[in-house]
Protein backbone atom coordinates (compact mmCIF):
# COMPACT_ATOMS: atom_id res chain seq x y z
CA UNK A 1 0.00 0.00 0.00
CA UNK A 2 1.26 3.35 -0.86
CA UNK A 3 2.67 5.89 2.08
CA UNK A 4 -0.18 8.11 1.02
CA UNK A 5 -3.31 5.59 0.99
CA UNK A 6 -1.80 4.47 4.21
CA UNK A 7 -2.44 8.08 5.51
CA UNK A 8 -5.39 8.16 4.17
CA UNK A 9 -6.53 4.97 5.68
CA UNK A 10 -4.99 6.34 9.60
CA UNK A 11 -6.82 9.62 9.12
CA UNK A 12 -10.16 7.89 8.22
CA UNK A 13 -9.40 5.69 11.29
CA UNK A 14 -8.55 8.51 13.54
CA UNK A 15 -11.68 10.28 12.49
CA UNK A 16 -13.59 7.03 13.60
CA UNK A 17 -11.95 6.92 16.74
CA UNK A 18 -12.49 10.78 17.52
CA UNK A 19 -15.84 10.45 16.41
CA UNK A 20 -16.54 7.97 18.92
CA UNK A 21 -14.72 10.01 21.86
CA UNK A 22 -16.79 12.44 21.32
CA UNK A 23 -20.25 10.24 21.06
CA UNK A 24 -19.12 8.80 24.59
CA UNK A 25 -18.31 12.27 26.43
CA UNK A 26 -22.10 13.17 24.70
CA UNK A 27 -23.66 10.10 26.24
CA UNK A 28 -21.17 10.52 29.59
CA UNK A 29 -22.68 14.59 29.16
CA UNK A 30 -19.03 15.79 29.52
CA UNK A 31 -18.44 19.28 27.64
CA UNK A 32 -15.34 18.37 24.81
CA UNK A 33 -12.39 21.02 25.97
CA UNK A 34 -11.47 22.75 22.66
CA UNK A 35 -8.94 25.66 21.54
CA UNK A 36 -8.54 27.23 18.94
CA UNK A 37 -5.22 25.86 18.04
CA UNK A 38 -7.11 22.54 17.78
CA UNK A 39 -10.01 23.35 15.91
CA UNK A 40 -7.83 23.99 12.88
CA UNK A 41 -5.85 21.24 13.09
CA UNK A 42 -8.72 18.83 13.74
CA UNK A 43 -10.23 20.83 10.65
CA UNK A 44 -7.25 20.65 8.31
CA UNK A 45 -7.32 17.04 9.15
CA UNK A 46 -10.29 15.46 9.77
CA UNK A 47 -13.29 17.56 8.15
CA UNK A 48 -14.93 16.70 5.64
CA UNK A 49 -13.54 18.53 2.69
CA UNK A 50 -10.32 17.78 3.72
CA UNK A 51 -11.50 13.77 3.62
CA UNK A 52 -12.87 14.29 -0.07
CA UNK A 53 -9.43 15.97 -0.81
CA UNK A 54 -7.34 12.67 0.70
CA UNK A 55 -9.37 10.59 -1.12
CA UNK A 56 -8.80 12.31 -4.75
CA UNK A 57 -4.68 12.52 -3.86
CA UNK A 58 -5.32 9.20 -3.13
CA UNK A 59 -6.62 8.25 -6.48
CA UNK A 60 -4.04 10.48 -8.79
CA UNK A 61 -1.23 8.40 -6.18
CA UNK A 62 -3.17 4.88 -7.91
CA UNK A 63 -1.97 5.86 -10.82
CA UNK A 64 1.98 6.02 -10.42
CA UNK A 65 1.52 2.02 -9.78
CA UNK A 66 -0.54 1.95 -13.19
CA UNK A 67 2.54 3.74 -15.08
CA UNK A 68 4.87 1.62 -13.42
CA UNK A 69 3.13 -1.39 -15.05
CA UNK A 70 4.15 -0.08 -18.06
CA UNK A 71 7.94 -0.90 -17.68
CA UNK A 72 7.53 -4.00 -15.93
CA UNK A 73 6.94 -7.60 -17.01
CA UNK A 74 3.48 -8.21 -18.14
CA UNK A 75 3.36 -12.45 -17.88
CA UNK A 76 0.52 -13.98 -18.96
CA UNK A 77 -0.50 -18.28 -18.87
CA UNK A 78 -2.49 -19.74 -21.48
CA UNK A 79 -4.27 -23.75 -21.62
CA UNK A 80 -6.24 -24.10 -24.64
CA UNK A 81 -8.33 -27.59 -26.01
CA UNK A 82 -9.96 -26.73 -29.02
CA UNK A 83 -11.17 -29.05 -32.09
CA UNK A 84 -11.47 -27.15 -35.54
CA UNK A 85 -12.53 -28.67 -38.98
CA UNK A 86 -10.78 -27.18 -42.50
CA UNK A 87 -11.68 -26.13 -45.90
CA UNK A 88 -8.80 -27.36 -47.98
CA UNK A 89 -9.65 -25.05 -50.47
CA UNK A 90 -9.20 -22.16 -47.91
CA UNK A 91 -5.07 -23.68 -47.05
CA UNK A 92 -3.63 -21.80 -50.57
CA UNK A 93 -1.67 -25.22 -51.00
CA UNK A 94 -2.19 -27.17 -54.54
CA UNK A 95 -1.13 -30.67 -54.10
CA UNK A 96 0.13 -32.06 -57.53
CA UNK A 97 -1.07 -35.57 -58.28
CA UNK A 98 0.59 -38.67 -60.08
CA UNK A 99 -0.29 -39.26 -63.98
CA UNK A 100 -3.43 -41.00 -63.92
CA UNK A 101 -4.15 -40.34 -60.41
CA UNK A 102 -7.38 -38.09 -58.73
CA UNK A 103 -6.13 -35.11 -56.86
CA UNK A 104 -4.71 -35.49 -52.85
CA UNK A 105 -7.49 -33.03 -52.44
CA UNK A 106 -11.31 -31.99 -53.89
CA UNK A 107 -10.36 -29.07 -55.86
CA UNK A 108 -13.74 -27.25 -55.12
CA UNK A 109 -13.03 -28.05 -51.62
CA UNK A 110 -13.93 -30.72 -48.61
CA UNK A 111 -13.99 -30.14 -44.88
CA UNK A 112 -11.42 -31.91 -42.68
CA UNK A 113 -11.01 -32.97 -39.20
CA UNK A 114 -12.28 -32.37 -36.35
CA UNK A 115 -8.94 -31.65 -35.40
CA UNK A 116 -8.30 -31.50 -31.63
CA UNK A 117 -5.34 -29.72 -30.50
CA UNK A 118 -4.58 -29.10 -26.77
CA UNK A 119 -1.86 -26.15 -26.23
CA UNK A 120 -0.18 -24.92 -22.86
CA UNK A 121 2.63 -21.85 -23.08
CA UNK A 122 3.58 -19.38 -21.00
CA UNK A 123 3.89 -15.78 -22.62
CA UNK A 124 6.35 -13.01 -21.37
CA UNK A 125 7.31 -9.42 -22.74
CA UNK A 126 9.44 -7.06 -21.13
CA UNK A 127 10.28 -3.07 -21.98
CA UNK A 128 13.29 -2.10 -22.46
CA UNK A 129 13.44 1.27 -23.12
CA UNK A 130 10.55 3.20 -24.10
CA UNK A 131 10.88 7.44 -23.29
CA UNK A 132 7.60 7.68 -23.60
CA UNK A 133 6.41 5.65 -20.92
CA UNK A 134 8.83 7.04 -18.57
CA UNK A 135 7.75 10.57 -18.63
CA UNK A 136 3.87 9.40 -17.98
CA UNK A 137 5.55 7.85 -14.98
CA UNK A 138 7.81 10.68 -14.28
CA UNK A 139 3.87 12.99 -14.92
CA UNK A 140 2.09 10.78 -12.51
CA UNK A 141 4.33 11.18 -9.65
CA UNK A 142 4.49 14.91 -10.34
CA UNK A 143 0.17 14.80 -10.54
CA UNK A 144 0.86 13.09 -7.18
CA UNK A 145 2.76 15.89 -5.33
CA UNK A 146 0.49 18.04 -6.59
CA UNK A 147 -2.39 16.33 -5.42
CA UNK A 148 -1.14 16.56 -2.19
CA UNK A 149 -0.76 20.33 -2.34
CA UNK A 150 -4.18 20.40 -2.83
CA UNK A 151 -4.85 18.64 0.23
CA UNK A 152 -2.55 21.41 1.96
CA UNK A 153 -4.61 24.04 0.42
CA UNK A 154 -8.12 22.29 1.00
CA UNK A 155 -6.86 22.01 4.72
CA UNK A 156 -5.58 25.29 5.39
CA UNK A 157 -9.01 26.48 4.00
CA UNK A 158 -10.91 24.36 6.88
CA UNK A 159 -8.90 25.22 9.37
CA UNK A 160 -9.52 28.66 8.48
CA UNK A 161 -13.27 28.35 8.60
CA UNK A 162 -12.99 26.70 11.66
CA UNK A 163 -10.88 29.36 13.83
CA UNK A 164 -13.19 31.77 12.43
CA UNK A 165 -16.04 29.85 13.77
CA UNK A 166 -14.70 29.42 17.01
CA UNK A 167 -14.08 33.04 17.67
CA UNK A 168 -18.20 33.60 15.81
CA UNK A 169 -18.35 31.28 19.13
CA UNK A 170 -16.75 33.35 21.85
CA UNK A 171 -18.44 36.56 20.14
CA UNK A 172 -21.99 35.15 20.69
CA UNK A 173 -21.42 33.56 23.87
CA UNK A 174 -19.73 37.36 25.38
CA UNK A 175 -23.35 39.01 23.76
CA UNK A 176 -25.07 36.55 25.36
CA UNK A 177 -23.42 37.61 28.47
CA UNK A 178 -23.49 40.94 28.03
CA UNK A 179 -27.30 41.01 27.51
CA UNK A 180 -27.77 38.97 30.58
CA UNK A 181 -25.59 41.44 32.46
CA UNK A 182 -28.19 43.83 30.62
CA UNK A 183 -31.54 42.50 31.92
CA UNK A 184 -30.00 41.88 35.62
CA UNK A 185 -29.36 45.84 35.56
CA UNK A 186 -32.41 46.49 33.97
CA UNK A 187 -34.34 44.34 36.74
CA UNK A 188 -32.82 46.62 39.44
CA UNK A 189 -33.56 49.71 38.04
CA UNK A 190 -37.08 48.29 37.86
CA UNK A 191 -37.03 47.63 41.56
CA UNK A 192 -35.59 51.27 42.08
CA UNK A 193 -38.63 52.68 39.93
CA UNK A 194 -40.99 50.59 41.82
CA UNK A 195 -39.56 51.37 45.21
CA UNK A 196 -39.60 55.19 44.53
CA UNK A 197 -43.31 54.88 43.67
CA UNK A 198 -44.20 53.25 46.68
CA UNK A 199 -42.38 55.89 48.67
CA UNK A 200 -44.14 58.80 46.93
CA UNK A 201 -40.88 60.22 45.13
CA UNK A 202 -41.37 58.89 41.83
CA UNK A 203 -44.52 58.42 39.11
CA UNK A 204 -45.99 55.42 37.67
CA UNK A 205 -44.37 56.75 34.14
CA UNK A 206 -40.71 55.80 35.32
CA UNK A 207 -41.87 52.33 36.26
CA UNK A 208 -43.39 51.99 32.79
CA UNK A 209 -40.13 52.68 31.13
CA UNK A 210 -38.10 50.17 33.31
CA UNK A 211 -40.20 47.76 32.57
CA UNK A 212 -40.25 48.71 28.79
CA UNK A 213 -36.66 48.79 28.82
CA UNK A 214 -36.78 44.82 30.12
CA UNK A 215 -38.39 43.42 28.22
CA UNK A 216 -36.39 44.95 25.19
CA UNK A 217 -33.16 43.76 26.88
CA UNK A 218 -34.79 40.21 27.24
CA UNK A 219 -36.06 39.59 23.76
CA UNK A 220 -32.06 40.94 22.72
CA UNK A 221 -31.41 38.23 25.14
CA UNK A 222 -33.61 35.39 23.41
CA UNK A 223 -31.57 36.43 20.09
CA UNK A 224 -28.70 35.99 21.62
CA UNK A 225 -28.93 32.92 22.50
CA UNK A 226 -30.31 31.94 19.43
CA UNK A 227 -27.01 33.12 17.86
CA UNK A 228 -25.00 31.55 20.63
CA UNK A 229 -26.80 27.72 19.87
CA UNK A 230 -26.01 28.52 16.11
CA UNK A 231 -22.64 29.00 16.23
CA UNK A 232 -21.90 26.26 18.24
CA UNK A 233 -23.84 24.12 15.64
CA UNK A 234 -21.33 25.87 12.93
CA UNK A 235 -18.39 24.92 15.14
CA UNK A 236 -19.14 21.80 15.43
CA UNK A 237 -19.39 21.70 11.58
CA UNK A 238 -16.31 22.79 11.08
CA UNK A 239 -13.85 20.63 13.28
CA UNK A 240 -16.50 17.30 12.04
CA UNK A 241 -18.10 16.43 15.50
CA UNK A 242 -21.18 14.98 16.76
CA UNK A 243 -23.32 18.22 16.16
CA UNK A 244 -25.36 17.02 19.76
CA UNK A 245 -21.58 17.23 21.61
CA UNK A 246 -21.11 19.80 23.89
CA UNK A 247 -18.10 22.05 23.84
CA UNK A 248 -16.12 24.01 26.09
CA UNK A 249 -13.90 26.31 24.72
CA UNK A 250 -10.41 27.22 26.44
CA UNK A 251 -9.65 30.36 24.46
CA UNK A 252 -11.07 33.93 25.87
CA UNK A 253 -12.08 36.07 23.90
CA UNK A 254 -9.51 38.91 25.41
CA UNK A 255 -6.67 37.01 24.24
CA UNK A 256 -2.99 38.54 23.92
CA UNK A 257 -1.98 41.24 21.94
CA UNK A 258 -1.69 40.25 18.05
CA UNK A 259 1.75 39.38 17.03
CA UNK A 260 2.40 41.80 14.01
CA UNK A 261 5.00 40.95 11.24
CA UNK A 262 7.03 43.76 9.27
CA UNK A 263 5.37 42.91 6.07
CA UNK A 264 8.40 42.08 3.52
CA UNK A 265 8.53 39.28 6.29
CA UNK A 266 5.36 37.75 5.79
CA UNK A 267 5.30 38.42 2.43
CA UNK A 268 8.11 35.96 1.95
CA UNK A 269 6.66 33.96 4.45
CA UNK A 270 3.54 34.15 2.60
CA UNK A 271 5.59 33.03 -0.66
CA UNK A 272 6.71 30.41 1.01
CA UNK A 273 4.07 28.46 2.98
CA UNK A 274 0.76 29.82 0.75
CA UNK A 275 -0.75 26.17 0.17
CA UNK A 276 -1.80 27.90 -2.79
CA UNK A 277 1.29 28.96 -4.11
CA UNK A 278 2.80 25.95 -3.62
CA UNK A 279 -0.27 23.86 -5.36
CA UNK A 280 0.30 25.90 -8.46
CA UNK A 281 3.77 25.62 -8.57
CA UNK A 282 3.44 21.57 -8.93
CA UNK A 283 0.62 22.10 -11.31
CA UNK A 284 3.15 24.02 -13.77
CA UNK A 285 5.45 21.36 -13.05
CA UNK A 286 3.06 18.54 -14.17
CA UNK A 287 2.37 20.64 -17.09
CA UNK A 288 5.91 21.22 -18.10
CA UNK A 289 6.19 17.01 -17.34
CA UNK A 290 3.31 16.55 -19.30
CA UNK A 291 4.78 18.24 -22.25
CA UNK A 292 7.96 15.95 -21.94
CA UNK A 293 5.78 13.24 -22.23
CA UNK A 294 4.33 14.18 -25.43
CA UNK A 295 7.38 14.77 -26.82
CA UNK A 296 9.06 11.45 -25.71
CA UNK A 297 6.09 9.55 -27.55
CA UNK A 298 8.07 9.91 -31.04
CA UNK A 299 11.37 8.45 -29.86
CA UNK A 300 11.51 4.54 -30.67
CA UNK A 301 10.83 2.10 -28.26
CA UNK A 302 12.25 -1.25 -27.44
CA UNK A 303 10.74 -4.51 -26.11
CA UNK A 304 11.50 -7.93 -26.04
CA UNK A 305 8.89 -10.93 -26.18
CA UNK A 306 9.02 -14.75 -25.18
CA UNK A 307 6.68 -16.89 -25.96
CA UNK A 308 6.89 -21.10 -24.93
CA UNK A 309 4.76 -24.20 -24.52
CA UNK A 310 3.49 -27.56 -25.47
CA UNK A 311 1.25 -27.93 -28.47
CA UNK A 312 -0.32 -31.64 -29.95
CA UNK A 313 -3.38 -33.03 -30.66
CA UNK A 314 -3.56 -35.46 -27.71
CA UNK A 315 -2.38 -33.92 -23.92
CA UNK A 316 0.11 -37.25 -23.17
CA UNK A 317 1.93 -36.10 -26.57
CA UNK A 318 2.63 -32.61 -26.71
CA UNK A 319 5.46 -30.95 -28.51
CA UNK A 320 7.49 -28.09 -27.71
CA UNK A 321 7.62 -24.56 -29.34
CA UNK A 322 8.72 -21.53 -29.06
CA UNK A 323 8.86 -17.99 -30.11
CA UNK A 324 10.69 -15.22 -29.40
CA UNK A 325 11.47 -12.05 -30.40
CA UNK A 326 13.32 -8.25 -30.56
CA UNK A 327 10.78 -5.25 -31.17
CA UNK A 328 11.71 -2.01 -32.07
CA UNK A 329 9.16 0.41 -32.64
CA UNK A 330 9.33 3.71 -35.04
CA UNK A 331 6.20 5.88 -34.43
CA UNK A 332 5.91 7.32 -38.17
CA UNK A 333 2.56 9.44 -38.53
CA UNK A 334 -0.40 9.22 -36.54
CA UNK A 335 -2.22 12.32 -37.68
CA UNK A 336 -1.08 14.87 -35.97
CA UNK A 337 -2.56 14.03 -32.53
CA UNK A 338 0.85 14.35 -30.88
CA UNK A 339 1.03 17.70 -32.00
CA UNK A 340 -1.96 19.14 -31.03
CA UNK A 341 -1.81 17.49 -27.64
CA UNK A 342 1.59 19.47 -27.29
CA UNK A 343 -0.17 22.53 -28.20
CA UNK A 344 -3.19 22.29 -25.38
CA UNK A 345 -0.93 21.83 -23.07
CA UNK A 346 1.47 24.88 -24.21
CA UNK A 347 -1.92 26.72 -23.50
CA UNK A 348 -2.40 25.04 -20.19
CA UNK A 349 0.69 26.29 -19.41
CA UNK A 350 -0.09 30.19 -20.20
CA UNK A 351 -3.07 29.90 -17.82
CA UNK A 352 -1.32 28.74 -15.27
CA UNK A 353 1.30 31.33 -15.07
CA UNK A 354 -1.62 33.79 -15.72
CA UNK A 355 -3.44 32.59 -12.48
CA UNK A 356 -0.21 32.09 -10.71
CA UNK A 357 0.53 35.79 -11.03
CA UNK A 358 -3.10 36.41 -10.07
CA UNK A 359 -2.57 34.74 -7.03
CA UNK A 360 0.80 36.08 -6.28
CA UNK A 361 -0.85 39.89 -6.61
CA UNK A 362 -3.92 38.52 -4.54
CA UNK A 363 -1.18 36.81 -1.65
CA UNK A 364 0.05 40.44 -1.42
CA UNK A 365 -2.95 42.01 -1.30
CA UNK A 366 -4.30 39.45 1.78
CA UNK A 367 -0.98 39.95 3.89
CA UNK A 368 -1.03 43.84 3.56
CA UNK A 369 -4.70 44.13 4.28
CA UNK A 370 -4.15 41.47 7.37
CA UNK A 371 -1.76 43.77 8.81
CA UNK A 372 -3.95 46.80 8.32
CA UNK A 373 -6.79 44.84 10.10
CA UNK A 374 -4.30 44.27 12.95
CA UNK A 375 -3.70 47.83 12.79
CA UNK A 376 -6.92 48.89 13.19
CA UNK A 377 -8.11 46.34 15.53
CA UNK A 378 -5.27 47.36 18.12
CA UNK A 379 -6.95 50.94 17.94
CA UNK A 380 -10.59 50.22 17.86
CA UNK A 381 -9.94 48.03 20.93
CA UNK A 382 -8.78 50.95 23.24
CA UNK A 383 -11.58 53.32 21.49
CA UNK A 384 -14.13 50.84 22.93
CA UNK A 385 -12.59 50.15 26.51
CA UNK A 386 -12.41 53.81 27.04
CA UNK A 387 -16.07 54.14 26.02
CA UNK A 388 -17.16 51.09 27.97
CA UNK A 389 -15.82 53.01 31.09
CA UNK A 390 -17.44 55.93 30.18
CA UNK A 391 -20.57 53.96 29.71
CA UNK A 392 -20.43 52.43 32.89
CA UNK A 393 -19.71 55.73 34.49
CA UNK A 394 -22.89 57.46 32.71
CA UNK A 395 -25.14 54.55 33.94
CA UNK A 396 -24.15 55.12 38.05
CA UNK A 397 -24.02 58.72 37.80
CA UNK A 398 -27.59 58.25 36.48
CA UNK A 399 -28.66 55.49 38.95
CA UNK A 400 -27.53 57.76 41.60
CA UNK A 401 -29.77 60.97 40.40
CA UNK A 402 -32.68 58.50 40.15
CA UNK A 403 -31.97 56.89 43.30
CA UNK A 404 -31.75 60.14 45.13
CA UNK A 405 -34.90 61.19 43.47
CA UNK A 406 -33.14 64.28 41.74
CA UNK A 407 -34.18 62.86 38.12
CA UNK A 408 -36.72 60.55 36.42
CA UNK A 409 -35.24 57.61 35.20
CA UNK A 410 -34.98 58.58 31.50
CA UNK A 411 -31.40 60.02 31.68
CA UNK A 412 -31.12 55.75 33.37
CA UNK A 413 -32.75 54.43 30.11
CA UNK A 414 -30.67 56.45 27.88
CA UNK A 415 -27.29 55.45 29.56
CA UNK A 416 -28.38 51.89 30.11
CA UNK A 417 -29.08 51.84 26.38
CA UNK A 418 -25.58 53.30 25.65
CA UNK A 419 -23.78 50.75 28.20
CA UNK A 420 -25.26 47.92 26.38
CA UNK A 421 -24.10 49.55 22.77
CA UNK A 422 -20.52 50.13 24.74
CA UNK A 423 -20.48 46.07 25.60
CA UNK A 424 -21.18 45.00 22.27
CA UNK A 425 -18.99 47.13 20.42
CA UNK A 426 -15.97 46.20 23.43
CA UNK A 427 -17.22 42.23 21.87
CA UNK A 428 -16.71 43.32 18.10
CA UNK A 429 -13.44 44.88 18.99
CA UNK A 430 -12.22 41.71 20.90
CA UNK A 431 -13.56 39.45 17.78
CA UNK A 432 -11.74 41.78 15.32
CA UNK A 433 -8.55 41.20 17.12
CA UNK A 434 -8.64 37.70 17.31
CA UNK A 435 -10.05 37.39 13.64
CA UNK A 436 -6.99 39.77 12.48
CA UNK A 437 -4.36 37.14 14.11
CA UNK A 438 -6.20 34.81 12.15
CA UNK A 439 -6.23 36.75 8.97
CA UNK A 440 -2.40 37.35 9.42
CA UNK A 441 -1.83 33.80 10.04
CA UNK A 442 -3.56 32.89 6.67
CA UNK A 443 -2.48 34.94 4.16
CA UNK A 444 1.00 33.69 5.40
CA UNK A 445 0.08 30.31 5.05
CA UNK A 446 0.19 29.23 8.83
CA UNK A 447 -2.91 28.87 10.05
CA UNK A 448 -2.48 26.06 12.28
CA UNK A 449 0.54 27.83 13.98
CA UNK A 450 -2.52 29.77 15.77
CA UNK A 451 -1.53 29.77 19.68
Amino acid sequence: MHTHTRTLARRIVALLLMTGSALAAQTSGTPMPLSMSEAALRARSLSLPVLGSVARAAQIEARVNQRRADLLPQLTGLAEANSRTFNTATLGIDFPALPGQPPFFDRNGEVLGPVPTQDIRARVQQTIFDASAIARLRLARQQGVAGRAEVAQVGTTSATQAAIAYVRVLRAEAVYEARAADSTLANELLGIARETLRAGTGVALDVTRAESQLIGIRSQLIGARVERDKARLELRRAINVDLNQPLRLTDPLDGGEIDVPAENDALATADRLRPELVQIREQQQSAQLAVRAIRAERLPSVSAFADAGYIGKEPTNLLNTWTWALRVSVPVFEGGRREARQNEQGHVQQELESRRSDLLSQVSVDVRSSLLDAYAAREALGAARERLRLAEQEVAQARDRFTAGVSGNLDVTSALLGLSAARTQLIDALASRQLARISIARSQGAITSLR
